[in-house]
Order: structure tokens, then C-alpha cells, then sequence
């Protein structure tokens, strides 16, 4: 078949498109001298998908073949539609079709930057209709990535990793992003959710790990070589174990930053100096971390806001009396998929939400998720992902 490449391709993708392989492809095309520069207008021939055909042995069932090729039964019954699939006979052939990829992100892990830049990048080159950029860098260089997935008016924003020590936040965003691109991109519902409307009627933003430089010094401590060493260590009281540290990598507690009542905020935890956790900084928005996570926020439109942490199993929702009256019906909602307890207000300024619904009085939650001490153990990400899941959906249908 003639293909006309258009802007965005490149092989992989045409190959996934068109469920053939990449080797495939490029055998079909040896007028590409670069296989990995691919021109606009260029032509190029898709090769017939070459189905493996298998010879059915005596005790086999399309159960036990789908699980020995690794491929959906479904997928297998409707690439036979010929044959009976309760009625096998020995010596018939079927058609066994592609596997589906493997999965890209692997929450059960410790997850940190490394891992989730890795992961972005194969998650942007497997699925085309997801554009990743960036909205600033934090104070060593790394990329505060964010990731849009969706087309729609509405704009819906959700964060992890505000502290570093909260930092299993990341992956549950991650595999949220994968699980939504994987039904999307099969024209699947993902929890009873029909993905197709969601994409185009909401704009989803992700910034999957606003505190980068915190999360890798919790995670791989910190080299007596980097240029910060004697004040990192010297603010965790020559303690080289950072596991209680929430901070930037300047001891700046990201989410006491920002512009709401940030002065009471500082009064009120009377902390002036450096510190691994619940230092507010010298002033709003000191930090290269908060002032890209501000700016970012004033240039898009957001509907709602999720900022995720951990720990408590339980939903903020409010803030001075500033939040607008529908904020109670969401996070009701959000209770009866998740189970956590919902709490309109504590004694605590200068957090994102509370910034988001002050500024603009429209809904915003800060979700905790799990329970005990952080680092929470990832022995506890399978059952925070199932809590979650769904009010991640809510929030991008309500």
C-alpha cells in the first residue's frame, strides 16, 4: 500500500498504525537511506500484515493458545472468524495476530526522574496524539515536564510531587497517563469510562513531579561531588539519610510558596531558615519550581485542579471560604469512587490549591493519598493506583 508521510511520523508509528512491524517496513523501503529522517511528501509502501499461522495440537483451547502467545482471546477469535472456537480440530490452522507492547511504565519500582524522563519519552514516541513539553527547570537543571492528553475546550490540571518525600506520587500520574493513552488509542473504555468523549471534550495537563531535584536526593542521596553537598547535608543535620526531607534542593518547602496569605503561613510555621520540610522560603514564589508552576497555571485556563500528595487517604477541598459552592458536590463525588474522606479547610496557606481557588474560585483539591509514614512503601501502590483511578476520571467528566 502507498503512504504519504505526514507531519509527526516516523516509522514506528506507522508501523504500530498500521499493525505491521518496523523491520517490515523498513525492508519494504530501502529508498530510505535514514530511517529515522523522515520527510513530509515523502511515498512510502505498508507491507500486508503476515498473520503466524499455527497448527492446533490435541488439548489445545483458544484459552491456552491466547495465553501461549501472549495475545488476547478476543484478539484471536476475531482473527479467525472461520473457525469455531469451541470446536478445535486437531491439524487446523489459525491465525495468531500481533501481541499488543508492552507496557512502558512500571510503578512498582522506586520512581524518579530517571525513570519517568525514560518513560515520557517512549510514551511520546509510542502514542502521537500526546505532546509532551516543558514549563521551566528546576534549581540543578532538571525539566519540569509537562504532558497534555486530550483536545478538548475544557482544561483540567492535575500534580504530583510537590515534596520530595511524597514522590510515589509521580508514578500513579504516569501510569494514569499510559492507561488513558492505551484505551484512547484502542477506542476502549478505561473503567467504564468512555475515554473517546473525555479526549475530546476535556485538555488534560499532567506535571507528573514539580519537585525533581527533591525527589532524586530522597531517592539516591546526594554526591559528595555535587556543588550543594555541604549545605544539603548541613541543613539535614549531617544526616545522610533524606527520607523525612520534603523540600527543594534549597530546603524550600515548594507547597508553602505560593501567594495566599504566604505571610501567616510563614508566622505560623516559624521557620526562617533552610530546612527539610515546611521552610515557606524568604518570600512568594522564591523558587524556580513554584514561580514555573505559577506562571504556568496563569497562562492556561483550568477549570479544576488536583494536587496529589501523600499521606492520609483524605480530599481538600477548600479554602477561606473562597471556594465556589459546586467544589462540594465534586469532592463528594470523588468520595464515593475512592472511599477517601473528604475536609473542607485546616490552618494552612500558601499551597497551590489554596492559591488556584483563591485566585480564580473555582475547584480545587489537594488528594492524599495512602497512609503512614512517607516514603510511603511501595507495597501500597496497587491499592492507592484502584483508589485513584477514578477520580482522575471524574475529574475530566465533571
Amino acid at each position: 500500500m502507498r503512504y504519504v508521510v505526514r507531519a509527526g511520523d516516523t516509522l514506528y508509528r506507522i508501523a504500530r498504525r498500521y499493525n505491521v512491524s518496523l523491520e517490515s517496513i523498513i525492508a519494504h523501503n530501502p529508498q530510505i537511506a535514514d530511517p529515522s529522517r523522515l520527510v513530509v511528501g515523502q511515498v512510502i509502501y505498508i507491507p500486508k500484515r503476515v498473520l503466524r499461522e499455527y497448527e492446533i495440537q490435541p488439548g489445545d483451547t483458544m484459552y491456552l493458545i491466547a495465553r501461549r502467545f501472549n495475545v488476547p482471546l478476543d484478539k484471536i477469535i476475531a482473527a479467525n472468524p472461520q473457525i469455531d472456537p469451541q470446536r478445535l480440530q486437531v491439524g487446523q490452522i489459525i491465525y495468531i495476530p500481533d501481541a499488543p507492547p508492552t507496557r512502558i511504565v512500571d510503578p512498582l519500582q522506586e520512581y524518579g526522574y530517571d525513570e519517568m524522563v525514560k518513560d515520557l519519552e517512549q510514551i511520546q514516541e509510542r502514542y502521537g496524539f500526546i505532546q509532551i513539553s516543558t514549563i521551566g527547570q528546576s534549581i540543578e537543571g532538571r525539566n519540569l515536564y509537562v504532558v497534555r492528553i486530550g483536545t478538548g475546550p475544557k482544561e483540567v490540571h492535575f500534580n504530583g510531587s510537590f515534596h520530595a518525600n511524597e514522590w510515589i506520587t509521580t508514578p500513579l500520574l504516569m501510569n494514569f497517563i499510559e492507561d488513558y493513552a492505551i484505551a484512547y488509542d484502542a477506542n476502549q473504555p478505561l473503567r467504564g469510562y468512555n475515554v473517546q468523549e473525555l479526549f475530546n471534550e476535556t485538555s488534560l495537563y499532567v506535571v507528573p513531579m514539580v519537585n525533581p531535584d527533591g525527589v532524586e536526593l530522597v531517592l539516591e542521596g546526594i554526591d559528595p561531588t555535587n556543588p550543594r553537598y555541604d549545605e544539603v547535608v548541613a541543613i539535614n543535620r549531617s544526616s545522610l539519610n533524606f527520607d523525612s526531607w520534603k523540600a527543594n534542593i534549597r530546603g524550600v518547602d515548594l507547597n508553602n510558596q505560593f501567594p495566599a496569605f504566604w505571610e501567616e503561613e510563614y508566622r505560623r510555621k516559624g521557620i526562617t531558615q533552610p530546612a527539610p520540610l515546611n521552610y515557606p522560603g524568604p518570600r512568594p514564589l522564591s523558587e524556580p519550581e513554584s514561580q514555573a508552576m505559577a506562571e504556568f497555571t496563569r497562562n492556561r485556563n483550568f477549570r479544576m485542579v488536583l494536587a496529589y500528595h501523600s499521606q492520609g487517604e483524605v480530599i481538600f477541598w477548600g479554602y477561606r471560604d473562597m471556594e465556589p459552592p459546586e467544589a462540594e458536590g465534586i469532592v463528594r463525588r470523588f468520595q464515593e469512587v475512592s472511599g477517601y474522606q473528604p475536609i473542607r479547610t485546616v490552618v494552612s496557606d500558601a499551597g497551590y490549591k489554596d492559591w488556584f481557588i483563591q485566585e480564580w474560585r473555582r475547584p480545587g483539591f489537594t488528594v492524599e493519598v495512602g497512609r503512614g509514614i512517607n516514603p510511603l512503601p511501595i507495597s501500597q501502590y496497587p491499592r492507592i493506583y484502584e483508589d485513584n483511578v477514578r477520580i482522575l476520571l471524574e475529574a475530566l467528566r465533571l
